[in-house]
C-alpha cells in the first residue's frame, strides 16, 4: 500500500535534490499566498468606492495592459542578464507597489487611477519574474525533473489560489483592505529573501555574436514562436481552452439562474476547479512520467471541454455542478503541466526568459477573453447555452489543433541517458 501510493502522490524530488529549487519554491508560495491578499483587496476596494462591477470589472483591463507591457518589456532584457538579479529586483518593485496601495487605502479614500495603476504595475512585474523563475526551473533541476517541477508549481499555485483568497476575505471583513495590502507588502520579504539566498543564475554564453537586447529581442522572441510549431501549438490549444471553456465570468448569473441560490455559491463555483487542480496536482506521479506529452495535452483539453459542457448541462444540481469544475481543473492542470514542461525543455536557455513570457501572456491574456467571449453568448442566447457550447467549442478546437500540428501529436518527452 505504501508504495503505491509513494507512485500516486506528487514526486518531490526537486525539492529535496535542489537546495535553489526549494529557495525559489518556498519564497514563491510566500509571495503568491501573499498577492492573493492584494487581489480581493482591490476587488472588495473597488467596488466599495464605487458600487460598480463594471469598474471592478476594468481591474482586469488594467492587468491585462499590465501583462502586455510586461511581456514587450522583459523580452527586451530577461535573457540578457543573471535571473537572480531579475527576481531579486522585481521583488523590490512589487514591494513599492504594494507599499503604495498601503498608503493609498490608509487615506480612505484613494483615487480609482492609483488602485488601476498600481494593478498594471503588479502585472507588469509578475510578467517579468514569472518568466524569470520558470526559465531558471530547468537550470536548478535538470531536463528530466521539469515535469515534477512543474507539478509541484501547479501545487503551489493552485494551494495559494484557494487559501489565500478565503483567508483574505476573513482579514478584510474583520478589518479593512489595508491589512490585506500590508500582508502583501511582507510576503514579497520571503521571495525577496530567498532570491538573494540563490547562487546567481547569469546567461549561458551565446552561441555565436552578441545576445540582444532591446526591440531586437523582443522580435526574436517573437520570431521564435513563429518558427516553432511546437510551441506555437502550446499556446494555440490553450487560447482555445480558455476563449471557449472559462466560463468563471457567468458565475454569479449561474447561481442564481441555474442553481437558484444567492451568491454565496459563486465562490463555490470559483473554488471547485481550483479544488479539482490541486488533488491532480497532488497525485501526479503517474503524471509526470507520460512520455506522449503532446497527446497528453490535447485529451487533457479535450477533457476539460467535455467537464465544462456537463457543467453546463446538469441544470439546477449545485452537487454535480461542482464535481463537473473540479474535474475540469484536474484537466487543465495535467494541461498546464505537459505545456510548461514542453517550453522550458524544448526552448534554448538563451530564449526560454522571453518564451516563458509569452507563455505567461497568453495564460493570464486567454481567461481575459474567455470572460468576454461567455459574457456575449450568454446576451445573445443564454448564460446555460454559453457555457454548453463553449465547452463543446473546446473539444472541436482541440482536435482542430491536433490535425493543424502534428508537432504536438507527436511530440515524446526527452528520456534520461541510460547510465
Amino acid at each position: 500500500m505504501a508504495g503505491r501510493l509513494r507512485r500516486i502522490a506528487i514526486d518531490v524530488t526537486p525539492l529535496r535534490v535542489s537546495r535553489d529549487f526549494r529557495l525559489l519554491w518556498s519564497g514563491s508560495f510566500v509571495s503568491a499566498m501573499g498577492s492573493q491578499f492584494a487581489r480581493v483587496g482591490l476587488y472588495v476596494q473597488v467596488f466599495a468606492l464605487t458600487g460598480s462591477p463594471a469598474q471592478v470589472g476594468l481591474l482586469g483591463l488594467s492587468g491585462l495592459a499590465g501583462s502586455v507591457a510586461g511581456v514587450f518589456i522583459a523580452g527586451s532584457f530577461i535573457d540578457a542578464h543573471d535571473r537572480r538579479n531579475v527576481l531579486v529586483w522585481t521583488q523590490v518593485g512589487h514591494i513599492a507597489v504594494s507599499g503604495v496601495l498601503v498608503a493609498g487605502a490608509l487615506g480612505g479614500h484613494p483615487p480609482l487611477a492609483l488602485l488601476h495603476g498600481a494593478n498594471c504595475l503588479t502585472w507588469l512585474l509578475a510578467s517579468i519574474d514569472n518568466p524569470a523563475r520558470q526559465a531558471a526551473t530547468p537550470r536548478l533541476v535538470g531536463a528530466a525533473l521539469v515535469p515534477q517541477a512543474s507539478a509541484l508549481n501547479q501545487v503551489l499555485f493552485q494551494t495559494t489560489g484557494i487559501v489565500g483568497p478565503a483567508i483574505a476575505g476573513l482579514l478584510i471583513a474583520a478589518t479593512s483592505p489595508t491589512a490585506a495590502y500590508a500582508v502583501d507588502l511582507v510576503s514579497y520579504g520571503g521571495l525577496l529573501i530567498a532570491a538573494i539566498a540563490m547562487s546567481p543564475l547569469p546567461p549561458e554564453p551565446p552561441a555565436s555574436g552578441g545576445r540582444p537586447t532591446g526591440l531586437r529581442a523582443v522580435r526574436e522572441g517573437f520570431g521564435y514562436v513563429r518558427r516553432d510549431r511546437l510551441i506555437q501549438s502550446t499556446f494555440v490549444i490553450d487560447l482555445i481552452a480558455m476563449i471557449f471553456g472559462m466560463p468563471q465570468a457567468l458565475f454569479p448569473i449561474l447561481a442564481v439562474e441555474q442553481f437558484h441560490r444567492g451568491t454565496e455559491v459563486v465562490g463555490l463555483l470559483f473554488a471547485a476547479p481550483a479544488v479539482g487542480a490541486l488533488l491532480q496536482a497532488l497525485a501526479a506521479g503517474p503524471v509526470t512520467r507520460v512520455v506522449r506529452q503532446g497527446e497528453a495535452v490535447v485529451w487533457a483539453v479535450v477533457g476539460w471541454g467535455a467537464a465544462i459542457a456537463a457543467f453546463g448541462a446538469v441544470g439546477p444540481h449545485l452537487g454535480l455542478a461542482l464535481v463537473f469544475l473540479a474535474i475540469a481543473g484536474a484537466a487543465d492542470v495535467i494541461s498546464a503541466i505537459f505545456r510548461s514542461t514542453i517550453l522550458q525543455v524544448t526552448v534554448p536557455d538563451a530564449l526560454r526568459g522571453r518564451l516563458s513570457s509569452i507563455f505567461m501572456l497568453v495564460v493570464t491574456g486567454g481567461p481575459k477573453l474567455g470572460d468576454l467571449e461567455a459574457g456575449l453568448v450568454a446576451a445573445a442566447v443564454s448564460p446555460t447555452f454559453s457555457v454548453i457550447s463553449g465547452g463543446l467549442a473546446c473539444i472541436v478546437g482541440a482536435f482542430a489543433c491536433a490535425g493543424a500540428y502534428p508537432e504536438l501529436r507527436r511530440y515524446r518527452a526527452p528520456q534520461p541517458a541510460a547510465s
